[in-house]
């Protein structure tokens, strides 16, 4: 398992809030979570827009992206915290905190 990943990051439309996830939960577009392929539910990663340098921290709850090229898929306001709802995808670094 990698401690450091590089690649495209999406975001849930707000059609999935609500919903459940892989790991059981609800969606909520409102707490720090994501969608990873791989990495255990649970971990915490932190991920970096390499545009503007901002970052979040955020809990893998849920399975993704399905759309190949991209790593991870956040929740809505994850996104907005590192600005990325106006461009949908950007390239992001992802860490695993733990």
């Amino acid at each position: 398992m990698p401690s450091v990943e590089y690649g495209m990051a999406s975001y849930y439309s707000d059609e999935f809030h609500g919903k459940k996830t892989a790991s059981g939960e609800i969606y909520d577009k409102w707490d720090y979570t994501c969608a990873h392929r791989t990495l255990p539910f649970g971990t915490k990663i932190k991920v970096t827009n390499l545009e503007n340098k901002k970052s979040v921290i955020v809990r893998v709850n849920d399975r993704g992206p399905h759309k190949e090229g991209r790593i991870v898929d956040l929740s809505y306001i994850a996104a907005r915290d590192i600005d990325m709802l106006t461009k949908g995808v950007v390239k992001v670094r992802i860490e695993v905190i733990k």
